[in-house]
């Protein structure tokens, strides 16, 4: 497995920028993973420190918000919708076959690193679910037929 690499300047940056404005952890945080797609573990101490909070408490954020990751993303993110009305349209369903396909769990990566499997609770399309989003075109009424088409799409099998 390779070492990640990720822009220190870049989060120093944003520490800087953020540290000092009230409830500065979430910008922080958001920040950080716009600009390298993830939290780095290693970074938790330094965020801590800037700006006066325990490690566990950083960690704690983190950990809770679904949106975060710990670990780079695959190259593709597929988020399935997870809320009561595509619950009620058979998400659960879809999403054990998501599981099963893309062999890893939800906020886990494919071994070769093309996709990433994500939990969401509202993609908008409460009429028309289940709703998925793959990177940052989002998808209804979605089966387990259509989910293997988009998959097929993305690996570039058609």
């Amino acid at each position: 497995m390779s070492t990640q690499t990720f822009d220190m300047a870049a989060i120093e940056g944003i520490l800087a920028k953020r540290k000092s404005m009230p409830g500065a952890l979430l910008p922080i945080l958001h920040d950080i993973q716009n600009v390298i797609g993830y939290i780095p573990p290693s970074v938790v101490p330094v965020i801590a420190e800037s700006i006066n909070v325990s490690r566990a408490e950083v960690h704690g954020v983190i950990t809770y918000y679904h949106f975060f990751r710990q670990h780079p993303a695959g190259k593709h993110v597929v988020q399935i919708c997870r809320a009561e009305a595509c619950q009620a349209r058979g998400c659960e369903e879809l999403a054990s076959h998501a599981k099963e396909l893309l062999g890893c769990d939800f906020h886990g990566t494919t071994d070769d690193n093309n996709f990433s499997l994500e939990t969401v609770y509202c993609l908008g399309q409460c009429a028309s679910g289940p709703a998925i989003q793959i990177d940052d075109d989002l998808y209804a009424r979605v089966s387990k037929e259509k989910f293997n088409r988009l998959i097929q799409a993305k690996r570039g099998v058609q």
